[in-house]
């Protein structure tokens, strides 16, 4: 009996031994930094062997006289060329930051006004029964449609940039932070309000994070919004005292039939929205999975 009893707290106490080594080997596992030739393989060349397969199909297509129009497919060389001259000549930078200031500037407004609005219908049912249906009518609705009415309403300025701007991201992002709220655990919510987390206590200490990961989706799918919102309103309202940002550069393009200034800035913005993507929304979405456990930091 007493081999036994012995035995016991023996076993226990290698389990716990291994266990502890478990914990520890997970803990070592995580501060290892992963080797450039993996993160060179995994993330650099998978898209850079992409972009450069597109651009040998598209030199092939000029090549070999597929599409032997210029007028409709301009060669790789020509489009870089009217880049080139666009930088040498300084004025590469004016229609990038022009858009970019625009984009940036109107988002951060529709932040403003989006995450209270998405609370507010989160949080108050007669709120959500009477604008969350308006809001996911909007989030569907074309951005372009609000071009026009922007124009007559407020002229052909920048306060009608930002007008369309909010209109396209405003309604993405209060609906991501109402997704986030509605997946929040009862328990969580209970919890807070037993510890004294009521209000705005509550909402900025309970509420805000645990529907982080939502309010993430819906920030990303604000800032895309916007950014449609902005070129499809840089195209239509033209006007001299604008500007020429990316979407009046591919108007005037167009205007021009000038297909290596088109796709000059079609490149320029998909360039600025793969850039904002990479610069912010990715590492924002790593750093809220990693926070709950769900990312492993290398």
């Amino acid at each position: 009996m007493a081999s036994t009893d012995t035995a016991t707290p023996a076993k226990d106490t290698g389990d716990l031994a291994g266990l502890e080594a478990g914990l520890d080997a997970l803990e070592t596992r995580q501060k290892v930094r992963t080797p450039f030739r993996q993160t060179f393989t995994e993330k650099i060349l998978p898209p850079t062997v992409a972009v450069l397969l597109v651009l040998a199909v598209w030199q092939a297509l000029v090549s070999f006289k597929i599409v032997d129009d210029p007028t409709k497919l301009p060669a790789p060389s020509d489009v870089w060329n009217v880049v080139r001259d666009a930088w040498l000549q300084g004025d590469l930078l004016g229609y990038i930051w022009t858009s970019v200031s625009r984009g940036l500037s109107g988002f951060l407004l529709a932040l403003l006004i989006g995450t209270p609005l998405g609370l507010l219908v989160a949080r108050v049912k007669v709120v959500r029964a009477a604008i969350g249906p308006i809001l996911s009518g909007l989030q569907s609705l074309p951005s372009v449609a609000w071009v026009p009415p922007a124009v007559i309403w407020l002229g052909l300025n920048n306060s009608m940039m930002y007008a369309v701007i909010l209109l396209g991201a405003v309604p993405s992002i209060a609906n991501g932070l109402v997704s986030g709220v509605d997946q929040i655990s009862p328990l969580f919510l209970r919890a807070g309000r037993t510890l004294g987390a009521t209000g705005l206590k509550g909402t900025w200490h309970i509420v805000l994070p645990a529907a982080l990961p939502g309010y993430v989706a819906g920030l990303k799918q604000g800032w895309a919004f916007s950014w449609r919102s902005l070129m499809a309103a840089e195209i239509i309202a033209s006007f001299p005292d604008l500007g020429v940002g990316l979407g009046q550069l591919l108007e005037n393009g167009r205007n021009a039939s000038d297909m290596a200034m088109v796709f000059e800035a079609i490149l320029l913005i998909l360039i600025v929205g793969i850039a904002i993507d990479l610069l912010v929304f990715s590492p924002l979405e790593r750093w809220v999975l990693r926070s709950r456990g769900l990312l492993v930091k290398s």
